[in-house]
């Protein structure tokens, strides 16, 4: 059933599930803010000046308790925020609510999509995202320029994902970028820091939490060794497994093997392994023929930016292929030829979602929180043309400079002699 959209006393609007749970979020982001020391030093440094006064702030980030920090931190530094959810899997109604309540107008509904088609609502079941798609579709037939409007007011944009990035990228390229773009998503503290470490957690407990599985004695194939990849395997082996990459990239192999990791075809353990890790961003890495050759049981599940590397099109369409779900986004897919089925998590798409609140507040967080100030401060010299920008490696120090403060850490300083 579609939310309905409402207001609070100040006028915000909302759509969210339950706002009862408003005061056990406000718990729960007061616990959150004593592990994100970064945001809570954006707040005391840049607070007081209000840099932000007067700008609007709309994101589309999963609605958790430590999106619920980042929020306020911009609304803090004296921004007006409206938030949308851009997975339905990761919101947490609690979060929503708090933030509905005191902070921001929020809809905490899954994100359309842009293909640049008009949208076809009879191309869901979902109730709820008919009426979205039925809205979009009609306001782009009442003018197709709608959006292009938009532009005059766009400050700039931030963008903390690999395939916002990518098409990002690809707009610019063929002159259909509307505003300046930084790439939060390539920043170091970024990749070395939040890709690197942010896995380490919250790959085997997504996977411990779907199947109650002990990893230790088995075998873990890690398809890709980029940061994601180094993370999981890192986990994987610590946990006990026999980990197994898989890589196309010569240096990236060489440093799987200085790490005493077996480097590996997917063809070489398909019938072998017992967990399945794909990181890479390929598309359909693991395939239907792939599974249907996987030993009774085996886990396959995705840590990548991208949900199109495990191929679910081809296992829901294979020819009397059963489904059993045994937990929500934990399922069981029986191949009708051998009775010996693959289970799936999350349908394929990021298993993981969520990091631990310290690594977003260190990383993509206040990333975000710095390039808004940069792209807000900046607005009127001319500074960003229409381009996609990496994130200025002044900004990127000091967002570890935020973070190092508040954990007690000091920088050596060069003296003058040492400097020359």
């Amino acid at each position: 059933m579609a939310l309905p959209a409402e207001r609070t006393a100040s006028g915000r609007e909302y759509k969210v599930k339950d706002m009862s749970q408003a005061d056990f979020g406000r718990l729960e982001i007061q616990l959150a803010e004593v592990q994100m020391p970064a945001l809570m030093s954006c707040r005391s440094v840049f607070g007081p000046s209000q840099p932000l006064k007067g700008a609007r702030i709309t994101g589309s980030v999963h609605m958790t308790i430590q999106t619920a920090v980042l929020i306020e931190t911009l609304t803090a530094l004296g921004a007006e925020a409206r938030w949308c959810s851009c997975n339905t899997f990761s919101t947490q109604d609690h979060a929503a609510a708090v933030i509905a309540r005191d902070s921001a107008g929020i809809k905490a509904e899954e994100a359309y999509e842009n293909t640049g088609n008009l949208p076809d609502p009879a191309s869901t079941d979902n109730t709820e995202l008919q009426i979205v798609l039925t809205i979009i579709r009609d306001g782009l037939e009442t003018d197709l320029k709608r959006y292009h409007k938009m532009k005059e007011r766009l400050v700039g944009v931030s963008v903390a994902t690999a395939t916002a990035v990518e098409r990002l990228y690809r707009m610019q390229a063929n002159g259909t970028l509307l505003f300046p773009v930084i790439n939060v998503n390539d920043s170091v503290t970024e990749t070395k820091f939040q890709n690197l470490c942010g896995c380490r957690p919250s790959g085997p407990d997504g996977l411990l939490m779907a199947t109650d599985i002990k990893i230790a004695g088995k075998v873990a194939v890690v398809c890709g060794y980029g940061d994601v990849g180094k993370d999981c395997a890192a986990a994987l082996k610590k946990a006990g497994a026999c980990v197994i990459v898989t890589e196309i990239n010569p240096i990236r192999a060489l440093q799987a093997l200085m790490e005493g990791i077996l480097v590996l075809t997917l063809e070489d353990v398909v019938s072998e392994a017992d967990i399945f890790i794909v990181t890479a961003g390929g598309s359909k890495g693991i395939t239907v023929d792939h599974m249907r050759k996987m030993k009774n049981n085996a886990i396959v599940c995705n840590s990548g930016p991208f949900d199109k590397a495990i191929d679910m099109p081809g296992l829901e369409s294979f020819p009397g292929m059963k489904r059993i779900t045994f937990n929500p986004q934990t399922d069981r897919w029986v191949f009708p030829d051998t009775e010996s089925g693959v289970i799936v998590l999350a349908d394929g798409r990021l298993v993981n979602l969520g990091h631990p609140s310290s690594v977003m507040s260190s990383c993509t967080f206040t990333n975000q929180v710095m390039a808004q100030l940069e792209l807000w401060m900046e607005r009127e010299t001319g500074k960003y043309e229409k381009k996609v920008y990496a994130m200025p490696k002044h900004l990127d120090e000091k967002v570890a400079i935020l973070h190092l403060g508040k954990l007690g850490a000091k920088l050596t300083k060069l003296s003058m002699e040492h400097s020359d």
